[in-house]
């Protein structure tokens, strides 16, 4: 549930009976009208059916999650849980402190119940001085018709849960996404206590398995989250142009990589829910950091700017995207070959995202190309071949200059399926509809002594999304420029591609 927030003893909050009579009064209905059931909660009904098949007879709960106090009295921006999102449809800041519970049905099958806290009366003091959650500090919640009529499941009051969750709590497992919220979980571990034979620690192990299938099944993704993963790639590349658009500005106005981060985050904010992730607007040698989100720098006049954002859609699916471009609209020699490298890495990576293949060949050939051209310049150590290097047990050595993987399943979390086995993330085959990233780079710090002088304070990354398709993939950020002549001449034109 919700941190609990100081409450200042200062603060004035009428409450004279006058004022209570005063305030619940002379209002204007809110409207009768409920929403139609949305497209995202119609495809989140065939997944909720696949857990519901997964874990016959159980009782399965998924919070939303509650606010996090950012400082004092104000709240972090909320976002619910990831399984919670995936397996009701709602998305953007919707809604704290609200449980999935998928209650068992004696003939099979389960009935989905959403409890969370609806709109209170304007009788209520709720209404005028809770600063949290009162409509008229927060605005105007769902009513309990109005969310049962938008996600097509029957709603409850959150006040019920308890009870819900502990009835024949001894007769029948109950399972719960338990990272999700912590006093959730103790409300579902108290309730499994009173069983005669509960064992906390299998109990434990019980709610991991329910996360890791909940993680697994967002793997493949239907129709609907593919267009979703394209509309966030699409506004992910309008924003990229209004940077690249930018940039002159950027230079101009000092503490650039600041201004790069807030053009990007405007347009997220505007053409979706914000930022997928915390932006890498990296200049100079920063873009050899590999997470570099400080964005404090200055962008420099000749230096190379790695961007890697991503929008986020209001359905909280996310793009995933990194472009390398030169500030000034020329790569230098140097930095022209390191970017034709990374891409000759990317295009063969590209190539081996297809059907039948494992999601680890596509790193192992992008790899495999970052070694090669490694082993060209003469920086691996002597004697070490380009095979030699890719030994993953006595090798591994230019991975000095490339330490992360090539790609990673995208979704509504930035690095999503987290907590997929091995045997389902890595070593798995690859399948139409499921949604990752290829995204190889090279890294020669501006203190690396191993690389020639001109080599360093240079990172470049390409990162593009794409979908596995029947017979290869599809690119879903194809709309960027990648080729180093059409990076130059996107720079150049200001943004227009």
């Amino acid at each position: 549930m919700s941190e609990k927030q100081h409450k200042a003893e200062h603060r004035s909050r009428p409450n004279s009976p006058e004022f209570r009579a005063f305030i619940a009064k002379g209002w204007a209905d809110h409207g009768a009208d409920l929403p139609s059931t949305t497209q995202a909660a119609q495809y989140a009904e065939a997944r909720r059916e696949a857990v519901s098949a997964a874990f016959p007879g159980e009782r399965l709960v998924v919070p939303a999650g509650g606010l996090k106090v950012r400082s004092n009295d104000t709240d972090y921006v909320f976002r619910p849980h990831t399984a919670f999102a995936h397996l009701t449809g709602l998305g953007s800041d919707r809604e704290p402190d609200a449980v999935l519970v998928l209650d068992p049905r004696e003939d099979g099958g389960h009935d989905a119940v959403l409890y969370f806290r609806p709109l209170a009366g304007r009788d209520t003091e709720e209404f005028f001085a809770d600063s949290r959650v009162g409509e008229f500090w927060v605005g105007r919640r769902p009513t309990l018709v109005g969310m049962a009529a938008e996600l097509g499941i029957e709603t409850r009051d959150l006040s019920e849960l308890s009870d819900a969750v502990a009835k024949d709590a001894g007769a029948i497992t109950v399972r719960v996404v338990g990272e999700a919220d912590a006093a959730v979980a103790e409300l579902v571990e108290t309730a499994r206590s009173q069983a005669a034979e509960h064992n906390a620690e299998t109990a434990a192990e019980a709610d991991v398995e329910l996360s890791r299938f909940l993680s697994t099944l967002r793997l493949v993704k239907d129709e609907w989250e593919v267009g979703q993963m394209q509309e966030a790639c699409d506004a992910t590349a309008e924003a990229f142009d209004a940077v690249v658009s930018e940039l002159p500005e950027a230079v101009k106005r000092g503490r650039g990589e600041r201004w790069v981060e807030g053009v990007f985050g405007l347009h997220a904010r505007h053409s979706g829910n914000g930022v997928g992730y915390d932006s890498i607007c990296a200049s100079g040698d920063h873009a050899t950091t590999l997470h570099w989100i400080r964005n404090t720098g200055e962008v420099r006049d000749g230096d190379l700017l790695l961007l890697d954002a991503g929008v986020e859609v209001d359905s909280l699916f996310t793009a995933d995207v990194t472009r390398t471009v030169p500030v000034n609209g020329t790569f230098t020699d140097t930095q022209r070959t390191i970017y034709e490298a990374v891409l000759e890495a990317q295009e063969a990576g590209l190539a081996a995202a297809r059907p039948g293949n494992k999601f680890s060949d596509v790193h192992a050939a992008a790899i495999k190309v970052i070694a090669t051209k490694l082993f060209e310049w003469g920086l691996l150590p002597d004697g070490v071949t380009v095979e030699a290097t890719l030994d993953p047990e006595h090798g591994q050595q230019h991975r000095r200059w490339m330490v992360h993987g090539t790609s990673h399943h995208l979704g509504l979390d930035v690095h999503d399926c987290a907590l997929a086995l091995r045997e389902d993330y890595l070593d798995a085959e690859l399948l139409p509809g499921m949604v990752i990233t290829v995204e190889p780079g090279l890294y020669f710090k501006a203190d690396d002594l191993l690389v020639p002088e001109e080599f360093r304070g240079t990172g470049v990354r390409i990162e593009d999304d794409i979908v596995i398709t029947e017979d290869g993939n599809r690119n879903l950020s194809v709309a960027l420029p990648r080729t180093a002549d059409e990076v130059e001449a996107w720079v150049q034109s200001g943004g227009q591609r």
